[in-house]
């Protein structure tokens, strides 16, 4: 009776390490599909900015990717070489339709994105990096202030958030 108890804990933890190892393919997949299709929201947890601590967010910041439209709604914490002149145009916020969208493959795993705005004046381009379990970052490079990155997690659009 215990030998069965042995056997059958046995079998059990090994379907267990066969359904996260697919699980973690599965997940693999469904990132690569994004990456390639251009369709994700990037989700920020966590401000770094340059120079300084990070921040954890409690509010809802992201970028969202689509194959025309980048939506950019980001705060920013660090040094401005210069202001604008409405304060309510403070954190990066942009939408671009004009953008060029290079990916390349990571050594190990994941991959590096490139976006180049080219109807936003201030953005030089955002640089993600997206691991395969679908968490990464994002570090946006702006003409008028000091780069920063934020920390967070990737998923797949939504369909309200399709919606423009």
């Amino acid at each position: 009776m215990l030998s069965l108890l042995v056997i059958f804990t046995g079998l059990n933890e090994v379907y267990a390490q066969t359904s996260k190892k697919e699980e973690r393919v599965r997940k693999a997949a469904a990132i690569k599909q994004m990456v390639s299709s251009k369709d994700f929201v990037f989700k920020a947890q966590f401000a770094l900015p340059m120079g300084g601590s990070s921040f954890q967010l409690t509010s809802e910041y992201d970028v969202q990717v689509k194959k025309d439209t980048v939506i950019c709604f980001l705060p920013y914490f660090g040094r401005a070489y210069t202001a604008p002149m409405n304060p309510s145009e403070g954190g990066i916020r942009f939408t671009s339709k004009d953008f060029q969208y290079t990916v390349s493959n990571k050594k190990k795993s994941g991959w590096d994105i490139v976006i180049k705005p080219r109807d936003v004046n201030n953005i030089q381009q955002l640089t993600f990096y997206i691991s395969e379990s679908g968490y990464g970052s994002v570090q946006v490079t702006d003409n008028n202030r000091q780069p920063i990155s934020f920390n967070g997690y990737f998923e797949k659009n939504k369909e309200e958030n399709k919606k423009e």
